[in-house]
């Protein structure tokens, strides 16, 4: 998909959400556990139940990978399951020496179809530029976590008390462009998103952490958006989870038009 396509789903759907597919089998609905294949079911619901609302939807490899094969082939059947029309991320945060960044791009653009993949920028460009090869293709690199952990490296200085996110925005861009590289920027660092805007300022960044992680969308939004949206912003828990019930898909459904109501908002204000 190209920026211009992403674009007119988030304004046919007068949204920019991105729902996180990212199911637990122990927390997923009592009666769901008397199915052969509950998880599966489970996302079909969630997608059923969204779909209007949602122009992306972002499975994280680690809770399919977690299940052995047979988690990896719920996650096909769940990325074959989804129209054609909404933007699909991998979010498995690969970085790895060429050759094997190829391969990692061959199986998750290849072999799985998917739209884009998070990718981690420690070892440098040339464990990201393969996955730029792929025409059609996005790269999603982690510039800015909303993890506590992220100030062991990202905001570290250099002697011009440039932080280290600025940096690997700064030498990524000219790698790639905007057209097939997106940044991840967490929710809770609303304070550096005017900085990262100003550096990548047509870039789409993917934001976690609205909802249960305390983020602001009006925050982000005002700090962040620009002519063509330029936000992914992503709900896992707050809408997958919204209820342990029969009505999990209901309650779903609920979390995600109140998000899409904000969200339409924000775009007449700011889009």
């Amino acid at each position: 998909m190209t920026s211009k396509e992403i674009f007119a789903e988030i304004k046919k759907k007068r949204s920019f959400l991105c729902v996180g597919l990212d199911p637990v089998l122990e927390k997923l609905p009592r009666h769901l556990q008397k199915e052969k294949d509950p998880v599966y079911v489970f996302n079909k619901i969630i997608i059923d139940q969204t779909i209007d609302q949602a122009v992306a939807y972002k499975p994280n490899l680690a809770f399919y990978e977690a299940m052995g094969p047979k988690g990896l082939d719920i996650l096909q059947k769940t990325l074959d399951y989804l129209p054609a029309d909404v933007f699909t991320i991998a979010d498995a945060k690969r970085g790895d020496i060429g050759n094997t960044s190829s391969l990692y791009a061959r199986a998750f653009f290849e072999k799985m179809n998917f739209d884009a993949i998070t990718v981690a920028p420690y070892m440098g460009e040339d464990s990201v530029t393969p996955f730029l090869k792929f025409d059609g293709k996005w790269v999603i690199l982690l510039a800015l976590t909303s993890n506590q952990g992220s100030q062991d490296f990202q905001m570290i200085a250099d002697e011009k008390q440039k932080p280290l996110f600025v940096t690997v925005l700064e030498k990524s861009k000219v790698w790639g462009n905007s057209e097939n590289m997106m940044y991840v920027v967490g929710a809770t660092r609303v304070s550096h998103i005017q900085t990262v805007r100003q550096l990548v300022p047509d870039h789409f960044l993917l934001v976690p952490g609205v909802g249960a992680q305390g983020g602001s969308l009006e925050e982000v939004a005002r700090a962040g958006m620009n002519a063509q949206c330029g936000l992914l912003v992503n709900s896992s828990r707050g809408i997958i989870y919204a209820s342990s019930g029969e009505d999990f898909g209901l309650a779903a459904k609920k979390e995600a038009q109140s998000l899409q109501v904000a969200m339409e908002e924000l775009l007449n204000t700011y889009c």
